[in-house]
């Protein structure tokens, strides 16, 4: 492997290398740099989260600019004000020795004039978050059109988020003999679309192989019951006591949930969200950069400015959307040389996504059983054993030495040890002595089991034409219900209605919510079907004796379609109508 002295790096940027105690260059380092330096090109790289990438174009650009001239010349563009905050640091460490050297972060959440009157004082290098940047080029606070690099970090990530035309309305005011280098983990069929659409006969530098997980990274699933899955959880905290972790989550509302109940049930825990202020977000990744939070409960957007190397295990309460969504979150751990863990907790309907997964990152998922309440008392107790036999002896506490003594003068050696132990032992062993078995049999079916349960089934009058596939009906249907991932299913979408289904005792809580209630100005009829809990469509109850809420007439079929700014979204949430 080559050195950082062999990449072609001039002295003051060699000398930060030092200071920073970086060794050698990793893959995407020694494949990218030198490349850079010698050709003025663009490039593609695609390497996993973690190994690099922001030295592999931070340092080209930091050589090839003019620090003397106070004319913008780099623009980096970064999915979260996080990574982009990020990013900008990691800058000024790589360029401490180049003088005159001013690299400046502008991101949503902060003052624009300040970042405004930073670009005016002559920044060489700015990092942005792309809607910050578009709305600084649209007041004219920022001028790009002789910049000389164009930097796009985490590309997948910023499409995935729907920043697709934001990039291409920044890089339209750009020259179009700039050198464009993108940089991704994964390369989904958007990011080849920016590629084509921007970037002139690209060189391509692949770490690994395309989309692939990283090989520090094991992977393990666990088969539960959708209602334990918070249950599972705790076990898997308790039987790794030393965890210090990322918990994904797939909505703000369950990040913050689950991070409460942990809190509540004694964790180290914190939540990191999109409904969080820039400070409460900033506090909350202080404490876990500071390990004083073991537990990070997150969503997918607030984690991806994350970059902590000692992680030493993600959790996916819940499976992202995406494939490529658990590449990244997967990425978190594993990184800079160490091991890690991928743990998902799934229910038997969501086995099928387990083994696309797998053929999508070339890896094989090792099934595991939650463990048992006494497997979890054991571990602790050698846990805390260890941690006894491995502490330094504090001599300030000679001075009590008589005072102890004298207290456990009659006690034996193994009396005191059990004693000792005792104290934390007995706290796991109350609450895990009578705990059930979690596991359920990993049998791959695309259906929920209800053989043990009864369950309703519903109609509802939108689908398809409404904008809703099967997934963002079924979490909008949850959202509103306040109930669980795994307590709405069997949704079937159909182009103008839909069905569902409820275990029957949620019954009278569906038809009571669901009265009443409005999407796009138009009333939603929920109504039970004949067959209950037998998965089929049917038809709907219809006479003297049925059941249901809501009227058909209400459906207005001239309403605004496609959209689903009226069920669910923050600016047109479902509202209840007024009684006359």
């Amino acid at each position: 492997m080559n050195t950082f002295q062999d990449l072609g790096l001039n002295s003051d940027l060699l000398q930060a290398i030092t200071d920073l105690g970086f060794k050698t260059p990793s893959e995407v380092q020694e494949k990218a740099i030198p490349t850079l330096l010698s050709e003025e090109r663009d490039l593609v790289a695609l390497a996993q989260t973690g190994t690099g990438k922001t030295a592999a174009f931070g340092f080209p650009m930091l050589q090839k600019i003019n620090i003397d001239s106070r004319t913008t010349q780099g623009l980096i563009l970064s999915p979260t004000r996080e990574l982009c905050l990020q990013i900008t640091n990691e800058l000024k460490l790589y360029g401490k020795y180049c003088n005159g050297l001013n690299v400046v972060a502008i991101y949503g959440g902060a003052s624009i004039n300040e970042q405004a009157k930073e670009i005016k004082k002559g920044a060489q290098i700015v990092v942005a978050t792309p809607g910050r940047m578009k709305d600084m080029i649209g007041r004219k606070m920022v001028d790009i059109s002789k910049i000389e690099y164009a930097v796009l970090d985490e590309a997948d990530e910023m499409l995935n988020m729907g920043f697709y035309e934001d990039i291409t309305d920044i890089l339209s005011h750009t020259p179009k003999d700039k050198s464009t280098w993108l940089f991704s983990a994964t390369m989904p069929k958007e990011v080849a679309t920016i590629a084509k659409k921007f970037m002139h006969n690209p060189i391509e530098v692949t770490v690994g192989a395309k989309n692939v997980g990283s090989e520090q990274v094991s992977h393990e699933y666990y088969v539960v019951n959708g209602r334990q899955r918070y249950l599972a959880l705790k076990r898997l905290a308790d039987l790794n006591p030393d965890i210090f972790s990322v918990v994904f989550c797939r909505t703000k509302r369950d990040t913050q949930k689950v991070a409460e109940k942990l809190i509540e049930d004694g964790y180290n825990a914190g939540a990191l969200h999109g409904d969080l202020s820039q400070n409460q977000r900033d506090l909350v990744m202080k404490a876990f950069r500071n390990k004083q939070i073991q537990m990070l409960v997150a969503t997918d957007v607030a984690a991806r400015g994350i970059d902590v190397d000692d992680i030493t295990h993600v959790i996916n309460y819940q499976l992202p959307d995406e494939i490529e969504t658990y590449t990244h979150r997967s990425g978190r751990t594993g990184r800079a040389g160490k091991t890690g863990v991928s743990m998902v907790i799934v229910a038997k309907s969501e086995l099928r996504r387990i083994k696309s997964i797998e053929r999508k990152i070339q890896k094989d998922f090792i099934k595991k059983d939650i463990p048992s309440g006494m497997e979890i008392c054991e571990v602790q107790l050698m846990s805390l054993a260890n941690k006894v036999h491995n502490t330094e002896i504090n001599h300030k506490i000679d001075g009590y030495l008589d005072s102890i003594n004298q207290l456990f003068e009659e006690v034996t050696k193994e009396e005191l040890i059990k004693k000792f132990f005792s104290v934390e032992f007995t706290r796991f062993y109350n609450y895990y002595k009578d705990a059930q078995d979690l596991n359920l049999e990993a049998s791959h079916s695309s259906e929920r089991d209800t053989s043990n349960e009864q369950s309703t089934r519903f109609f509802i009058n939108v689908g398809k034409k409404d904008g809703f596939n099967w997934m963002e009906l079924k979490d909008m249907l949850r959202d509103i219900l306040q109930l669980g991932k795994d307590d709405v299913f069997k949704v079937d979408v159909m182009g103008t209605f839909s069905f569902f289904n409820t275990e029957t005792a949620h019954e009278k809580k569906v038809l009571e919510t669901f009265n009443n209630l409005e999407y796009n100005g138009r009333k939603i009829s929920v109504e039970i079907t004949e067959e209950k809990g037998q998965g089929k469509k049917g038809k709907r109850q219809r006479g003297n004796g049925r059941k249901q809420r809501g009227n058909n007439k209400g459906f207005d079929r001239s309403a605004p379609r496609g959209k689903r700014s009226g069920f669910g979204g923050a600016s047109s949430r479902p509202r209840r109508s007024r009684r006359k």
